[in-house]
């Protein structure tokens, strides 16, 4: 089966993991630092904190930013679920707005729209989470300004996008949000073998964040309350915290991969330009980018177009996987998860992102892709489309 996503692990990778296996700190030792330090500095940020997914980042962000019970927290319904539930995991309520039909991500008409309509109930959200679809970054610009002109924070869900930019702007600079969150999940453009890092210009914000991934726990003697001087007081846990933290093994592999993002993200535009050339012809849309963008292409997610003539998004799905060819579904909306559904959400509240659901495939997208596996691929889809 060709998979529609996979790491990559080189000889490089291993020395460096095996160096680790040996060292005296496979947890809470300077290989995280040094990850945390080289994902700052190639996106230009202040701060960043390496945690043990995308999921606690998101989590503990959330927290940093003051989410909590009465709170709203509007994200794309176009997501893995991970981007709504960080909101409800600190007690706030989730609310979605709807996709762009070219981009995939946030409608900024959408949110404007909505928006207007909030602040006439008095029901603004606290934080708005655009989620950079398939490495591709949404238009902070416009989301930016609606968050000065309404009061939101803004963290990006860059799950999909390290190694991205926009107007020449790196994804993870927070340049236009608060906080950015990265994955290094194993099918993500780098991996830690499981990991995630929230990006930060803020030192409040990411002295925060440190603290909630450990516990809550500080050994910053200015945040230590007074205790009695012949008691060992090195540490305290001054608020509630998480064992989020991420080890020096995973960071190790992270740091390593790091050295190749630009290759990877370069041979992810190589595959998508070929794809893009040879199946221009087939009754189906291909991604499209604004030319002020430059996409990490974490997927390629080709729209089966409904049509009496030919095969159905779920015929072509099926009989693609039968070919041993690994496509997948990039997402069944949010809102349409039974836990959602159970909160109020209902079939058609976000239409844009249902039709999206109802007529893409994710086909493979991967730096090792093999030519001889993408021609396979695309010739497959000839045949099944035109059957």
């Amino acid at each position: 089966m060709i998979p529609y996503g996979r790491q990559e692990i080189t000889e490089d990778d291993i020395i460096e993991v095996k160096k680790i296996l040996r060292s005296d700190f496979l947890t809470q030792g300077p290989t995280v630092p040094r990850f945390e330090k080289a994902i700052a500095s190639y996106c230009g940020v202040n701060h960043a904190a390496a945690v043990n997914s995308a999921t606690s980042a998101l989590h503990i962000s959330c927290l940093a930013l003051g989410l909590g019970p009465g709170d709203l927290l509007w994200t794309s319904p176009n997501t893995f679920v991970a981007s709504a539930n960080c909101g409800r995991y600190c007690g706030a309520d989730i609310d979605f707005v709807d996709i762009d039909a070219e981009t995939y991500n946030m409608s900024v008409d959408a949110l404007s729209e909505k928006l207007i309509k909030a602040e006439k109930l008095g029901k603004l959200p606290k934080i708005v989470v655009p989620v950079h679809f398939a490495g591709q970054p949404c238009d902070m610009f416009s989301i930016y300004d609606l968050s000065k002109r309404y009061g939101f924070k803004i963290i990006e869900d860059a799950s999909h996008a390290i190694g991205a930019s926009y107007n020449k702007i790196k994804v993870g600079s927070c340049t236009h949000s608060d906080i950015t969150v990265f994955s290094f999940h194993p099918v993500k453009i780098i991996t830690s073998a499981e990991g995630g890092m929230a990006l930060t210009n803020n030192k409040d914000i990411a002295d925060k964040i440190l603290r909630l991934r450990t516990h809550g726990i500080t050994t910053d003697k200015i945040k230590m309350e007074e205790r009695p001087k012949e008691e060992i007081w090195n540490y305290q846990q001054i608020e509630l915290g998480f064992n989020y933290r991420m080890n020096d093994i995973q960071a190790a592999l992270g740091l390593n991969q790091m050295k190749r993002l630009d290759e990877y993200v370069k041979s992810r535009h190589k595959i998508a330009n070929y794809y893009d050339v040879k199946l221009k012809n087939l009754a189906l849309k291909t991604p499209w980018q604004p030319p002020h963008v430059y996409s990490s292409y974490h997927l390629y997610p080709i729209l089966i177009k409904p049509n009496s003539d030919f095969k159905t998004q779920r015929q072509t799905y099926d009989e693609l996987r039968k070919s041993n060819i690994g496509v997948n579904s990039h997402y069944i909306p949010v809102h349409r998860h039974p836990y959602y559904e159970n909160l109020g959400f209902k079939k058609n509240d976000f239409p844009v992102a249902e039709k999206f659901h109802r007529e893409s495939i994710s086909i493979p997208m991967y730096p090792t892709l093999q030519d001889e596996h993408q021609a396979y691929i695309i010739e497959t889809l000839k045949k099944v489309m035109n059957e």
